[in-house]
């Protein structure tokens, strides 16, 4: 997420009640989260196990629990509680804006555009020519849908983003300040879901077909042309590349990175990443040939046994 109005580290960590260690007048031009950082973004870490990979990420500013060396021109801002001041800023440069109509305001919707009644549209809304949405259907805060795209009924478009932090008391949700974003051409299912990124951007890309019941997770973003069947289900951070074909039920863990022409049988369980240009089956998924063959091997010794 881009803050827009200049903000040096400085002042971030003065309205958090925190001290900088390094230079404070470094302009801070973004805040997100550890998978999508850039130059010039401030991000948490409140683990040290992840200390090492928010220090050396792309980010100039980390918000960390406690005082370490700093990697050359970065800034640490130290607080007892990096996630909850974290989310202090996201609702800061990007506040909950309630809504009573079911249109929101600044939208900009062609006029080749059809919406069926009932469809909830909120702020910020950009959707091109010739797109079609069906009755029942959320339009999150500033979902970008290009041209010729279909939404089925009663899919949900860009809804907050499934990350928490667990705490004594229960779990904190982290403040979903992204969107989603359409390309031209797609088509979703009647009650498929798509969440908003935490702080950057879900992305569909162009010509990708997704079934009914399909579920996306946060600052996913998937390729050309794709194919999902109904009830896949895809974890957050995931990134699929073009021309990939996910059959039926198939679940993929957070974080997974699928190559180019890849296909997935129904029912399998993506917990790697996949290679361009296979095919995967089985839960943990493998390559289709060699999974196929385990499964003969594990049932002709099912068959020796039950003959002794």
């Amino acid at each position: 997420m881009k803050i827009g109005s200049i903000h040096t580290v400085g002042a971030i960590a003065q309205f958090l009640g925190r001290a900088v260690i390094g230079d404070d007048t470094l302009i801070v031009t973004g805040i997100n989260e550890i998978h999508r950082v850039e130059p010039g973004d401030l991000v948490f870490v409140d683990h040290p196990k992840y200390y090492d990979k928010a220090l050396n990420s792309a980010a100039s500013f980390i918000l960390i629990d406690r005082e370490v060396p700093i990697p050359e021109g970065k800034a640490l801002i130290i607080s007892p509680v990096p996630f909850d001041d974290y989310n202090k800023l996201t609702k800061k440069f990007s506040p909950y804006r309630p809504q009573m109509s079911m249109t929101g305001e600044n939208c900009r919707i062609a006029d080749s555009a059809h919406l069926s009644p009932n469809c909830f549209i909120g702020h910020d809304v950009i959707i091109g020519e010739n797109v079609t949405i069906h009755p029942g259907a959320y339009i999150g805060d500033g979902t970008v849908i290009e041209e010729n795209v279909i939404i089925g009924p009663n899919a949900v478009i860009g809804h907050y983003a499934f990350y928490y932090k667990k705490k004594p008391g229960g779990y904190d949700r982290m403040h979903s300040c992204g969107f989603v974003y359409i390309e031209k051409n797609v088509e979703i299912g009647a009650g498929s879901t798509i969440d908003a990124g935490v702080s950057a951007i879900t992305r569909i890309g162009e010509g990708t077909k997704i079934d009914n019941l399909v579920q996306v997770g946060h600052d996913t973003i998937i390729g050309k042309n794709c194919l999902f069947a109904s009830q896949v289900g895809i974890a957050g951070c995931c990134i699929i590349g073009d021309n990939v074909t996910l059959w039926g039920q198939v679940g993929c863990a957070s974080g997974i990175t699928i190559g180019d022409n890849v296909v997935v049988l129904a029912q399998s369980g993506i917990g790697k990443d996949l290679e361009p240009g296979k095919v995967y089956f089985g839960s943990p998924c493998d390559e289709a040939k060699l999974k196929m063959r385990e499964l003969i091997v594990l049932k002709n010794l099912s068959e020796s046994s039950s003959k002794k």
